[in-house]
């Protein structure tokens, strides 16, 4: 089944060079859709009867999902973060991919939902390995973006700079995480496919590694590994197999 992806970007120059780069990233047979503005991307997405187009969700079926998503931040009506806030129940991977390095817009699109961000003024090159480290579990980010991250957090600016807001835990990395945790209720407890999942994950295998070995999607995979980190509250693989280990849960 092919993997659908979605560019939301109004330059239409821009457009052709990251569908080149996504193309030239993935071995999977791709569906490429692209969008030019915030409007065209949510009637893409399905959602023609509100601004909310996380509810879509739940009318799609599964197959028709989009599964990565890359957003610009400025479009002609409006700005990507919108897009991402919407979007934050929708089980895509969803990268930034901007022009923008600053703190002003890196932070806010971390806190509203993306998962990676990339400067399109990189080279193809630079970009294509980036974007292949979905793959391996790795959060694609600019080189820059990643040194950013980096000595943001190193200095402890996190907590002082009245700009740097919260970032998702997939980029939390200056404060660890307490593995003492409440058992979870009986619906918050992993299925037999996220088991199998993390039982991999434990032993150091990859994404593309543990799609194989499954034979289902990297894709798949990786929408797998994002619920067992929110069902343990965890925020990276070691943690989710200490904690799952100490629970009995795998």
């Amino acid at each position: 089944m092919p993997v659908k992806v979605l560019i939301v970007e109004d330059n239409p120059v821009a457009r052709s060079f990251l569908a080149r780069v996504v193309r030239e990233s993935f071995s999977d047979q791709l569906i490429i859709t692209e969008a030019s503005d915030l409007e065209s991307a949510r009637r893409q997405i399905g959602d023609t009867q509100t601004r909310d187009a996380s509810t879509a969700v739940a009318g799609i079926d599964q197959q028709h999902l989009f599964k990565l998503m890359m957003v610009d931040l400025e479009l002609p009506d409006g700005n990507g973060m919108e897009l991402l806030a919407e979007l934050s129940q929708y089980p895509a991977t969803k990268i930034v991919t901007t022009l923008y390095s600053d703190d002003e817009h890196l932070f806010p699109a971390l806190q509203c939902g993306a998962d990676g961000y990339l400067l399109k003024e990189d080279r193809f090159e630079v970009l294509v390995e980036e974007l292949q480290k979905i793959v391996r579990g790795q959060p694609p980010l600019s080189p820059a973006i990643a040194r950013r991250l980096l000595t943001h957090f190193r200095h402890g600016s996190a907590s002082d700079s009245p700009s740097a807001l919260t970032a998702p835990s997939a980029f939390q990395s200056s404060r660890p995480t307490p593995l003492e945790r409440p058992a979870p209720t009986d619906h918050e407890r992993l299925t037999p496919r996220e088991s199998e999942v993390l039982t991999y994950l434990s032993k150091g295998f990859t994404i593309k590694e543990i799609a194989n070995l499954m034979g289902i999607k990297w894709f798949t995979v990786n929408d797998h590994i994002k619920s067992i980190y929110k069902k343990l509250n965890v925020s990276s693989r070691a943690e989710a197999a200490v904690l799952a280990s100490k629970q009995g849960l795998v």
